[in-house]
């Protein structure tokens, strides 16, 4: 079952008997009531707007179709068959009963029942109540977020006025081919939940007959390297969630955080687009509602490097992904290894703390990935000027030449200020560290070790502070 979202109801609407979807982000509703029924359509930045001239009694089994329009019959004593063009006057085309429209397309439904929230997917002409009655499309959330739905021959169910909202469901979105849903140009949007309760919903809902669960975490403003993520994660599970979160906990009182990147709106398009399932976006207050007093520190790999340089930092890190392990309980995470430290510490935590969910051989290091002349992604290049951009890409260039000299067998300490130096000539204004470590511990290295090897770098370019690492082999030779 897929929770598309809670929108308000019509102004005065009591009963809602149908629902579908157009391309381009709208939606359809027919309401009725004693005195007769409407057809409104819903677009995010119109919101509900009658259909003019589409009075009638009792309208029900509206549909969508390949051609754009809406189809709809009028039900008791007036059964014509009706197509409506978006935000025009709705035609009668013919009489007939809604199976006689909804055999030639009508999308999937889904039937929710009082006290059963188990989904019933199929055509509506051939998916029959067990009262041998058609099931209602129409979906209800009261206040206190009680989930109510309808049986019944396409009629309405009333709360007397105290509909809190309409809630959009569709069938859950299909791994390999075949539409059966789209809003936007063939597209369908994005789950998107900001609410825990919403979200431990959904997430039991993706995980019906026993499908798996991936996350990636991210804080936003996405670009193609967590786009990787995304696919990564969808090649080890059946559906991915996404979490954008800027976290406030993990920036220090002089660093970026007014300042990050949010574009909540063009991120979800992105996400849209790789076939996420669901986008967990919540705010600062649901996830650290008053009077969170607990944070969580790995010692030892969190000490060094970013670590020293950004007191706290990590600690708001391991925090905040072991709030998302419980919230979301992934079988699978993918993290980027741009931030191998970040990964160290998650990787340690989940160990220590005996989490399986997931487990820690399931937290993911996916490679970096890099533009085209080798600077890693990440959101912060944008901050980077055309000058400092260009100057940007010594920074690998330079970290692969190093590494070239390390495995040759040159001095490590004077490799490392070698590499500085370049990085200071070529417009950087500081570097904060570039050093060579273990791989998994992270313990520094003065000469090459037994196992794998990391030179990790951070360095700061026209006011931004840019990381990378790379693997180190064992000296050649």
């Amino acid at each position: 079952m897929k929770w598309i979202g809670c929108i308000p109801a019509p102004e005065g609407t009591r009963r809602i008997n149908s629902i579908t979807a157009l391309p381009g982000g709208y939606l359809g509703a027919t309401n009725f009531d004693t005195s007769g029924g409407e057809l409104w359509e819903w677009h995010p930045t119109t919101g509900w707007v009658e259909v003019p001239g589409s009075q009638m009694r009792g309208p029900n089994g509206l549909v969508s179709s390949d051609d754009g329009r809406w189809y709809y019959v009028g039900g008791w004593s007036d059964r014509a068959l009706v197509r409506v063009s978006r935000g025009q006057t709705p035609v009668r085309v013919g009489l007939g009963p809604v199976f006689e429209i909804t055999g030639k397309g009508a999308l999937a439904r889904i039937e929710v029942e009082r006290g059963d929230l188990g989904p019933a997917i199929g055509q509506r002409d051939r998916h029959m109540h067990r009262s041998c009655r058609f099931a209602g499309a129409a979906l209800f959330i009261r206040k206190g977020n009680s989930v109510w739905g309808l049986v019944g021959h396409g009629g309405g169910l009333s709360f007397g006025g105290r509909i809190a909202g309409l809630l959009i469901v569709f069938p859950p979105r299909p791994r390999l081919g075949g539409l059966i849903c789209s809003l936007i140009g063939g597209v369908r949007p994005v789950q998107t939940i900001t609410s825990l309760d919403m979200l431990r919903n959904s997430v039991a809902s993706l995980r019906e007959h026993g499908n798996t669960l991936a996350l990636v975490p991210t804080m936003g403003a996405l670009h193609e390297g967590h786009l990787t993520l995304v696919r990564e994660g969808r090649a080890r599970a059946d559906h991915v969630c996404v979490s954008i979160f800027v976290n406030p906990t993990q920036f220090g009182p002089n660093e970026d955080l007014d300042a990050y990147p949010r574009q909540l709106e063009a991120d979800s398009a992105l996400l849209s687009a790789e076939g996420v399932d669901l986008l967990w976006a919540p705010s600062v207050e649901e996830m650290y509602p008053p009077g969170f007093a607990t944070s969580i520190n790995v010692a030892g790999v969190s000490e060094n490097f970013c670590g020293g340089d950004r007191p706290g930092h990590f600690d708001g890190v391991a925090t905040v992904v072991c709030k998302l392990f419980n919230q979301v309980r992934p079988d699978v995470a993918c993290f980027g290894e741009k931030d191998w430290q970040q990964l160290a510490v998650i990787r340690r935590m989940a160990r220590d703390l005996d989490l399986s969910f997931p487990p820690v051989d399931r937290i993911e290091g996916i490679t970096t990935v890099r533009e085209a002349d080798g600077l890693a992604m990440s959101s912060r290049n944008r901050y980077l000027s055309p000058e400092h951009r260009a100057a940007a890409a010594t920074l690998p260039r330079a970290m692969q030449e190093a590494i070239a000299r390390i495995e040759a067998g040159q001095e490590i300490p004077a490799t490392l200020a070698a590499l500085e130096d370049e990085l200071l000539g070529a417009g950087f204004s500081a570097v904060d560290y570039a050093e060579l470590a273990d791989a998994a511990s992270l313990q520094r290295w003065d000469e090459l070790g037994e196992g794998a090897g990391r030179l990790l770098v951070a360095a700061r370019i026209g006011g931004t502070r840019l990381i990378d690492n790379m693997a180190v082999g064992q000296r050649s030779g």
